[in-house]
């Protein structure tokens, strides 16, 4: 069977709310991962997939991402689609008709997730199918954490998109991790107006008696959006992935400056950081340009870009980030010699 033709449209255009202050001076699909940003490795996993084409939405901060990435990628055209009002998972694509018709199939994948993407299996699976949509579904991730995930039956039919409903027996729940194939006929009459995928489009299409898949998959799978959710998921992505840079399991940037009597163990440290002597990071990412004095102690936490934590200063479970002049309430008790301790959660 010759391989399916397909474009892809990556939904980089979400606030990074959740994710503040970290996304207050850099888009979340910006933020770094081993080196490189959450959405160049998706990227890179489109590219090395056979994608043609890719489709970046914008709207936070969107002039960074698109410097970022210019307008190619692996041999990927990336056609950037700026938005002045959010239109949503589904809304996104309604200004990317002419752009996804060309193809056999159109993969939607959110630029703020962490994953190696079987994107390839994805889109030949979905092709041989005669699903309305193809799902891919994660065995690892929480479903507790993820409002009780999607419900699919024995045939791997997805059957329930929440707790509360259900079009079929489930036989066991799984998180939808934020990839899916489908046709580009299936969205070709949208409105240009906000929507959302599951209760615009899969929800009527399960009450019509239409059949949706899912792809179970094992791979870990991470979503970046909260702090404590993009601590996780770096410092599994630096073991897993690599390059392993220093004994300790750890990812180190070559241009950080490490103090030979400092110790990394479980974490990442961005390009241009520095620790001094007898410094202890532990289960901790600490983000290009920081500056850790010496004898610090840092576990289960983020170091901001740019921070300069002060000799002796002992940090856990915290995210910590320079002041702004617009910090808000909540931070200002958690403001210290000009840098925010707030709690990781």
């Amino acid at each position: 069977m010759k391989a399916p033709r397909f474009r892809a449209v990556v939904l980089a255009a979400g606030l990074g709310i959740r994710l503040r202050p970290l996304t207050q001076f850099l888009p979340k699909p910006l933020l770094p991962v081993t080196g490189t940003p959450v959405l160049g490795h998706t990227l890179a996993a489109l590219a090395k997939a056979g994608c043609e084409k890719v489709a970046i939405n914008l709207h936070h901060q969107g002039e960074k991402i698109a410097a970022e990435f210019g307008n190619s990628f692996g041999g990927m055209d990336i056609v950037y689609s700026p938005e002045e009002e959010l239109l949503g998972t589904l809304g996104a694509l309604s200004p990317l008709m002419d752009f996804l018709s060309p193809v056999d199939v159109a993969v939607v994948v959110n630029g703020d997730s962490l994953c190696r993407w079987p994107v390839r299996k994805l889109v030949r699976r979905h092709a041989k199918s005669s699903a309305r949509a193809t799902l891919l579904a994660s065995r690892r991730a929480p479903v507790e954490a993820f409002g009780g995930g999607i419900g699919i039956d024995r045939s791997k039919a997805v059957v329930s998109l929440s707790p509360q409903r259900s079009f079929g027996e489930v036989e066991r729940r799984c998180v939808f991790a934020g990839l899916h194939a489908f046709s580009p006929a299936l969205v070709s009459g949208l409105e240009p107006r906000p929507a959302d995928f599951v209760t615009n489009l899969y929800i009527p299409l399960l009450e019509a008696g239409e059949r949706i898949m899912a792809i179970e998959t094992s791979r870990p799978w991470f979503d970046l959006g909260t702090p404590a959710g993009y601590l996780v998921g770096v410092c599994d992505w630096a073991q897993r992935r690599g390059p392993v840079k220093v004994a300790g399991r750890s990812w180190i940037a070559a241009d950080a400056t490490i103090d030979k009597k400092a110790s990394v163990r479980r974490g990442v440290v961005e390009s241009r950081a520095g620790l001094a002597a007898n410094v202890q990071v532990e289960r901790s990412v600490v983000l290009s340009e920081a500056h850790i004095g010496e004898g610090c102690r840092v576990r289960d936490s983020i170091i901001g870009s740019r921070v300069e934590l002060p000799p002796g200063t002992v940090v856990e479970r915290r995210l910590v980030t320079r002041a702004r002049a617009d910090v808000t309430p909540r931070e200002r008790d958690s403001v210290v010699g000009g840098l925010v301790y707030s709690p990781l959660g």
